[in-house]
């Protein structure tokens, strides 16, 4: 069951991570309006089932002014709010309080910050201050950690392959910058799709293209031509021509489906999936979009 909208609201960061999902960069382009989120707000609660906005990007707080609107919006409809950002802001904690003190007037329900070596590989970071404000404001906060990929050896397995750590998932600028020289796996081997919840999606993420995302880059319909609401009720797994292979057989089945040429192995299911729909977005732009997502410019 839908309960959650996650809107992207800027592609544009502070920072170039490798592993970003959506190629986001201070260069990058697409940022919502504040009409486009009344909008779709107004159509979130048509869906009835939804429950959760999240406002990420990119670096939601670069618009700042946007995404206090945003959530005053959001928690004017009876949403709970929850808001992922870098703290980029978070020049000394005093500060930190300042940008994060309206988030806890407006009553945000979680505050997801990274924290990680991709962001920062100092001892003392924006992070970590914003945290630390963030505890003492009383906020509902989180860090997310993602590790550099690290490999080590597999001993689930009999012959002990090796397998790939630290919590990156190969997809978006991770397969241009961290995918060379890992252990792979055969292509045949990834039948299923181990995160997304394609048949029954729980959220999806909207962008200021009106991209609905199952996942990043792969789309149910655009809720600028089609009402938000309308493409939810409709979605049917089967009849997608991306997300319904994926549902039955995993990224070798799209392979199969569509006889996309490939490599003999990948580094993770993310990955041969990546690769297979770059290969198919010219004879399905309406359901792999933004083209940036797969690090092709506008």
């Amino acid at each position: 069951m839908l309960t959650g909208i996650h809107f992207l609201l800027s592609y544009k960061c502070t920072y170039e991570c490798d592993h970003c999902f959506v190629f986001s960069s201070p260069s990058a382009e697409g940022t919502f309006t504040a009409h486009q989120i009344r909008s779709a707000l107004d159509e979130a609660r048509k869906i009835g089932t939804i429950t959760e906005i999240y406002f990420e990007g990119g670096e939601p707080t670069l618009f700042y002014p946007l995404l206090l609107e945003g959530t005053r919006m959001a928690r004017a409809a009876g949403f709970n709010v929850g808001i992922v950002t870098n703290a980029y802001f978070a020049t000394t904690e005093d500060d930190a309080a300042l940008w994060l003190k309206p988030l806890k007037e407006l009553g945000i329900a979680d505050l997801s910050i990274s924290d990680d070596a991709f962001h920062s590989d100092e001892k003392e970071t924006p992070a970590k201050r914003a945290l630390a404000a963030a505890r003492k404001l009383g906020l509902p906060v989180g860090s997310i950690c993602i590790e550099p990929p690290s490999v080590a050896a597999n001993t689930a397995r009999a012959k002990g392959e090796p397998i790939v750590g630290g919590g990156v998932m190969f997809r978006g600028r991770a397969v241009e910058k961290l995918a060379a020289g890992l252990p792979t796996r055969g292509w045949e081997s990834f039948a299923e799709c181990p995160h997304e919840e394609l048949r029954d999606p729980g959220r999806v993420h909207l962008d200021p293209y009106g991209n609905v995302q199952l996942c990043q880059g792969l789309c149910i319909g655009n809720a600028w031509q089609t009402p938000l609401s309308t493409l939810v009720k409709n979605y049917d797994v089967a009849a997608h021509p991306i997300a319904g292979p994926l549902a039955s057989g995993g990224p070798a089945r799209l392979v199969r489906e569509y006889d996309i040429p490939h490599e003999d192995g990948y580094v993770d299911a993310c990955h041969l999936c990546f690769r297979a729909r770059q290969a198919l977005l010219d004879r399905f732009p309406q359901y792999l979009a933004p083209r940036q997502v797969y690090g092709i410019a506008a």
